[in-house]
């Protein structure tokens, strides 16, 4: 048993936070990519993506036949216990890792 996930089946984040995350970290990911990472449905990933767009934390652009995305690192967390914090601290905490270089 390595994993809490794998004890007790619930996570710290929602899909909503895995979702803004995953697409901080790769703006050009595909819906398929965005619901593997978020361990979710493609239309359930595709909702998800509609709200924060609705909500203002992602915008796209289309280019080529793909969507690239971007985040709205200004917008505050949406919740009353985070009043005054902004998400884009937040998915500094929670970028990429290292690479090596």
């Amino acid at each position: 048993m390595s994993h809490a996930q794998d004890q007790s089946g619930w996570t710290l984040l929602t899909a909503h936070g895995r979702a803004l995350v995953a697409i901080a970290q790769d703006p050009d990911a595909r819906m398929r990519d965005l619901a593997e990472v978020v361990g979710v449905t493609e239309r359930t990933v595709q909702a998800i993506v509609a709200d924060l767009e609705t909500a203002g934390y992602v915008a796209h652009t289309r280019v080529g036949r793909r969507n690239r995305y971007t985040v709205n690192l200004d917008r505050p967390f949406r919740h009353s216990a985070q009043d005054g914090h902004q998400i884009g601290p937040f998915l500094d905490l929670l970028g990429p890792p290292a690479t090596g270089n």
